[in-house]
């Protein structure tokens, strides 16, 4: 299991657009928000350094998150993280407290094992297709995968997965899944035909011509004989 994410954080006594800018400019920090659990929201601000790493995380953006301001800790997921749409720097960042019954809607990564030994590859000579990269699921806070897992071994030519087929977590779903919205995950197809060159000829000996070209010359040599045949005529 992976380790939990911590941030450290000092509580902001004082809000605002300018106190921001100063939290941001002069203190190099960046301001945050903690909601959420039917308690009071608290403004708080984090060290830029160790936002910055957690960001580079995949998993800071769907696991549970660890705040610490002094003795106190809050576990969060993250909601929203504002940047500078030019310059890319943080502006300010939205966490809601969970606690291991909360709900949580989470987009998880999809891995995809045993492709190297998936039969329909090696011995049919198919092709991977992964049609889904990640999936937006429903689970509880204490209960989110790092990612799910879909082993596609033993599937063979023309064998696909979809979302109705794979397995989740205990307790957590696909929104909104039905027969009629289910979509394809990864299938394992035939490989396209590669449009082949044409056969060229081999290349034609010294002297050799094609018949292309006899017929070219004899035209030629028809053309010079009637020019020489009116010269004579007209002498």
């Amino acid at each position: 299991m992976t380790d939990q994410i911590i941030l450290n954080a000092d509580v902001r006594e004082r809000t605002g657009s300018n106190k921001a800018r100063v939290i941001r400019n002069i203190d190099g920090m960046v301001p945050a928000i903690v909601y959420g659990d039917e308690k009071d929201t608290i403004n708080i601000k984090l060290r830029l350094n160790e936002l910055t790493k957690a960001s580079e995380n995949e998993l800071f953006y769907t696991q549970v998150l660890l705040i610490k301001t002094g003795e106190n800790e809050e576990k969060v997921v993250l909601k929203e993280l504002q940047k500078d749409p030019a310059k890319g720097k943080f502006l300010h960042a939205d966490f809601q407290r969970v606690s291991r019954k909360t709900k949580l809607k989470v987009v998880i990564p999809v891995n995809f094992l045993n492709e190297e030994e998936c039969v329909g590859i090696k011995e049919d000579g198919g092709v991977v297709a992964k049609a889904i990269r990640e999936i937006e699921i429903m689970c509880l806070a204490g209960n989110i995968p790092e990612s799910i897992d879909i082993d596609i071994e033993n599937l063979h030519l023309g064998d696909s997965i979809r979302l109705t087929e794979i397995g989740l977590p205990e307790g957590s779903e696909v929104p909104g899944l039905t027969e009629e919205t289910d979509q394809m995950v990864v299938s394992i197809n035939a490989p396209k035909a590669v449009e082949e060159d044409p056969i060229l000829e081999e290349e034609l000996e010294d002297g050799e011509v094609t018949e292309g070209e006899e017929v070219s010359e004899e035209k030629d040599e028809e053309t010079s004989d009637s020019a020489e045949s009116k010269e004579d005529s007209s002498e």
